[in-house]
């Protein structure tokens, strides 16, 4: 995984746009929230870097001096990055030597949550004096990993800061933090970019305008979520009707919540159909005139309910057979 939002000086435009307006604000730490696919990350990023950047204007990082270079290598002493190892992994952080010899020796697996050993590098961190006297900057991502104890040092931490170290966390979802880790940062709702925008930036990431605008409209408008339905773009506009024919093979070499997930989209469309509303991940045009009001509200449940175990099924296989089933239950329900 890469931040493909941000890449030196390559940003994307909607991320340069909030960029130049929170490097405007005065403060010591911020929260930037939303829905994923928006660039949280990327946008946070794109702080820290001019925070620390040698050259930084009111646009941003200047791309090309030593420390912006030293955080596009992942190497830069005056950051702290705080994120779930299994993320850092992902995204080609390093770890600390102590977690990476426990992980490597097989002692424990990455760990999914900020652990409370980082965030007690972080506290020290945040006390040292700055390598190379531009401050110094935490990020982390996502936030709403943290767990209590964890949450907890964060707090004192933004409640006693040291005067030239910036905190900027990144969430999925806010409203999981602590109001007094909230209440203690400056709030930034993230921007929605506008479909033209979305689809000039996929094309310039390779994709061609057809495939883009379905991988957009199959990721409910998040351009960087967009990317990751790339291999199924030319499959997308036939599933409706396939689920509805009861076709399990459509659902070939997906994983049991990507299923799920495209059920999920598949049923809100057809519940928007009926309210009147526009659909929002499928064509209208490619969905099927199927399902009654009570089907559908049903079959939204069942979905909601299979999400909780989707991760650990006994049988991937078995799963996916039985959420086809049900699907094209409702689908095929007039009632």
């Amino acid at each position: 995984m890469s931040d493909p939002l941000v890449n030196g000086n390559l940003v994307a435009p909607w991320i340069a746009a909030q960029t130049q307006a929170l490097l405007a604000q005065r403060g010591h730490a911020w929260l930037l929230a939303g829905p994923s696919g928006l660039g949280q990350y990327e946008l946070a990023l794109a702080l820290a870097r001019a925070w620390l950047c040698e050259h930084a204007t009111s646009q941003g990082a200047c791309g090309s001096c030593g420390s912006c270079h030293a955080i596009d290598v992942h190497a830069h002493a005056d950051l702290c990055v705080l994120m779930p190892e299994t993320v850092m992994l992902a995204l080609n952080w390093p770890l600390s030597e102590k977690a990476q010899d426990e992980i490597d020796g097989k002692k424990r697996k990455a760990s999914k949550e900020i652990r409370v050993e980082a965030m007690r590098d972080a506290v020290e961190f945040a006390q040292r004096t700055s390598a190379r006297g531009r401050g110094k900057a935490v990020l982390v991502f996502p936030a709403e990993r943290m767990n209590v104890y964890t949450a907890n040092a964060l707090l004192k931490t933004l409640e006693e800061p040291a005067g030239d170290v910036k905190f900027v966390l990144a969430s999925d979802a806010a409203h999981q933090l602590l109001p007094t880790i909230r209440s203690r940062c400056l709030g930034h709702t993230m921007t929605w970019p506008d479909q033209s925008s979305a689809l000039d930036w996929l094309q310039g990431q390779g994709v061609p305008a057809n495939p883009a605008s379905v991988m957009l409209r199959a990721a409910g408008g998040r351009p960087q979520d967009a990317l990751q339905f790339a291999p199924i773009a030319g499959l997308w506009p036939r599933l409706p009707r396939a689920v509805q024919a009861g076709d399990v093979s459509v659902f070939k070499d997906w994983t049991p919540a990507q299923t799920v997930d495209a059920l999920h989209k598949l049923c809100h469309d057809l519940l928007a159909l009926r309210c009147g509303a526009a659909p929002r991940f499928f064509e209208a045009a490619d969905l099927p005139k199927a399902g009654g009001w009570q089907a559908l509200s049903d079959w939204a449940k069942s979905l909601s309910e299979a999400m909780r175990t989707v991760e650990h099924p006994f049988n991937a296989g078995l799963m996916q057979e039985a959420l086809v089933s049900q699907a094209q239950l409702a689908l095929n329900t007039k009632t």
